[in-house]
């Protein structure tokens, strides 16, 4: 029983770890989706949804970066999946770009 016990929780790590992979992986090949590699700035945070999100950043080399929704007032670009509280550490969203 014990042994069993331990199966079962051990294959339910490696279950979740493989889908956690996968899905970071699909994410990637998202159209529209951000090359972090362009990006001044790589890390992300995690919106009011539970959705993670690349963090305003600044294309190098300039120009918008590609899956920007808007441009902040500070001059980075904001990646949000909505408008309420884009750009809000930023001053603000200057101009909306999808």
């Amino acid at each position: 029983m014990r042994v069993l016990a331990v199966s079962i929780i051990a294959t339910s790590l490696l279950v979740s770890t493989w889908a956690g992979a996968r899905e970071i992986r699909s994410r990637e090949l998202i159209p529209g989706a951000p090359n972090v590699l362009e990006l001044e700035r790589k890390g992300s945070y995690q919106n009011r949804y539970g959705e993670d999100v690349q963090a305003p950043s600044r294309r190098i080399g300039g120009g918008v970066p590609e899956g920007a929704t808007a441009r902040c007032r500070d001059d980075t670009y904001s990646f949000s999946h909505s408008r309420s509280g884009t750009c809000s550490r930023h001053g603000g969203v200057s101009a909306w770009l999808r």
